[in-house]
């Protein structure tokens, strides 16, 4: 029997079962990638803004906080939510205005220039007239209040302060210390648009077997799962504190769950006797569904792993293979991988297995295999890869509408995971000649690297981490 994995694209033979990603051609739908890396700066005078709001990140130096205003400011730039405004250095830029104690005035800001950098207003407050005419709707200024970090919102427009967040972070060589700078940014973009951001998140990924998180904004890369033996299909739990994953152990296919702060894991009762593999947790955390694979076929099932009991199978194959399960946000429903129509298509059912239907449209004959499903956070969408005249390429489902759009088209793309704002999509694409890991907005199209180094596979995005636990192999 065949089982369709998310293995990343290569057949791989474990226990008799044939493992492949690759089928028949596709027509090529209206791509949005244009593979081009949109840094979204302009600089100085010469900025024009466009539909998102520009933002400008006061160039304040020293006070022991350069790396956390870098930190920031890459944050919020990859948000993708700001016109990010780059600053020309040394002395042409003031950031305050002689003389003044008060806010400026709608008027004082119209009678500003930027060529003089100055304003009718008196005293001490922010330049506001040189930044709104820069087309700067927000400043952020991060500063240090003896052993508080302050992060303060300026309203440009209305020449106020918006919001001013006080954070104490912990000391640069902490482990938790980006993390804790990643939150500073969100709640920054949660003053600016009421929207919360998606900087303390990470990342999972298999890389040569083993398991490794990184930052989203791709730094800080750490191995988090055991260095002697083979894993793959790494997924988050809901909390944030929990993944799951498999790993191989005497030709069997066992699912782990492993605590991230702790690193101690525990294996899923019942899993092991065969190839068991693609965990996914539901939102309640409660119930895990997976695929096995046997020589009779692959399979769905789910298992309590909250009283790590009460295995129940949810499809029965016969001459097909259901696998790759995601549930919806609701945890009413899962999608899934199954070859009933010949070749490997996105299906959907209820989550207790009944009402079995396809869910992604394809053209029988035309269209090529589909696979790797991922519901989105906001259940709007379920993002996959399929074949394109025979390389992968990320699409993404419309769950109301039932239809499909082509994200990328630049070189072989696939296995894609949801960023928590249900916008920004991680996937492994060798466009660059190997295969890395790419984040792409779907708003704006912007695409960019997250992590240079080849070989990385399987990734899967987390959810909005509230605290940042460390990591121990």
């Amino acid at each position: 029997m065949m089982a369709v994995g998310r293995f990343g694209g290569s057949a791989v033979r474990l226990l008799g079962v044939t493992v492949f990603l690759t089928a028949q051609p596709l027509n090529r739908l209206a791509a949005q990638d244009t593979s081009a890396i949109d840094r979204g700066v302009r600089i100085g005078i010469i900025y024009r803004p466009g539909v998102r709001p520009g933002l400008v990140i006061l160039p304040r130096k020293g006070g022991g906080l350069d790396s956390v205003r870098a930190i920031v400011a890459r944050d919020l730039d990859y948000s993708d939510r700001f016109e990010v405004i780059t600053l020309p250095g040394g002395d042409s830029i003031r950031l305050a205005t002689p003389g003044s104690t008060g806010r400026t005035t709608a008027g004082s800001t119209r009678r500003a220039t930027a060529a003089t950098g100055t304003s009718v207003a008196q005293g001490t407050s922010l330049n506001y007239p040189l930044y709104q005419a820069l087309g700067a709707d927000f400043a952020l200024d991060v500063t240090a209040a003896g052993d508080t970090t302050v992060a303060t919102l300026h309203d440009v427009a209305a020449a106020s302060v918006r919001r001013s967040v006080r954070a104490h972070l912990p000391p640069a060589g902490d482990v938790d210390f980006r993390q804790a700078v990643h939150r500073l940014a969100d709640q920054a973009l949660q003053a600016a648009l009421g929207t919360p951001g998606i900087a303390a998140t990470r990342i999972l990924f298999v890389r040569d077997g083993k398991v490794y998180q990184i930052d989203q904004d791709g730094a800080d890369m750490k191995l988090v799962s055991s260095t002697d033996r083979q894993a793959m299909s790494p997924a988050w739990g809901a909390d944030g504190r929990h993944f799951a994953y498999m790993e191989f152990q005497a030709g069997k296919g066992w699912l782990y769950l492993q605590d991230m702060g702790s690193g101690k894991r525990m294996a899923v009762s019942t899993t092991g006797t065969a190839l068991d593999f693609t965990p996914a947790f539901s939102p309640d955390g409660q119930t895990m569904a997976f695929s096995r694979a046997t020589e009779e076929g692959t399979d769905l099932y789910t298992i309590n792993i909250k009283n790590n009991c009460c295995l129940r199978r949810l499809t029965v194959g016969r001459f097909s293979d259901n696998l790759s399960p995601t549930f919806s946000p609701d945890g009413q429903r899962i999608a899934f991988v199954s070859t009933r129509p010949g070749l490997p298509q996105i299906y959907v059912m209820a989550a207790d297995g009944t009402d079995q239907q396809l869910f992604a449209p394809f053209d029988y004959g035309v269209t090529g295999s589909s696979n790797a499903p991922e519901w989105s956070p906001d259940g709007q969408s379920v993002a996959f890869h399929r074949d394109v005249a025979g390389t992968l390429q990320v699409f993404v489902l419309d769950v109301r509408t039932r239809t499909v759009r082509q994200l990328t088209s630049v070189g072989r793309n696939e296995d894609p995971t949801w960023a928590p704002d249900s916008r920004h999509l991680a996937f492994v694409s060798d466009r660059s000649g190997y295969r890395q890991l790419w984040i792409i907005d779907l708003d704006t199209g912007r695409i960019r690297p997250l992590l240079q180094q080849s070989g990385a596979r399987l990734p899967s995005w987390s959810p909005r981490l509230s605290e940042a636990p460390s990591s121990t192999p």
